[in-house]
């Protein structure tokens, strides 16, 4: 069984300063300022308020984010995108890191 790597590296604070706190009961979604675009990798992340340009680095994790917003929970979104649960932590510790990025926020 293959497994590819979830890339986490992402700022440790929002644009504004203020650290996230992440919760992985807790529902999310897309920033409204947030565009992606898919690509063989994964996909490409624009914020049109920053003009950062950011990536997905997995199909699967694009799955994930793009399920944010149909699912009571992040886990729910990790479960629903078909992620190995071995990698489960992996997953939801990227998506810590997109909310401290501003990529994803709290609904």
């Amino acid at each position: 069984m293959s497994t590819k790597a979830v890339d986490t590296t992402v700022p440790s604070t929002s644009s504004d300063g203020a650290a996230g706190s992440f919760d992985p009961a807790a529902p999310y979604r897309i920033s409204e300022s947030v565009s992606l675009r898919p690509e063989p990798f994964g996909a490409l992340v624009y914020d049109f308020v920053t003009r950062k340009l950011s990536f997905l680095k997995t199909p699967e994790l694009v799955e994930v984010v793009k399920g944010l917003e149909h699912h009571p929970d992040a886990r729910a979104a990790v479960e629903a995108a078909g992620v190995p649960e071995a990698q489960h932590e992996a997953y939801l510790k990227a998506l810590a890191g997109l909310l401290r990025s501003g990529t994803i926020v709290a609904r």
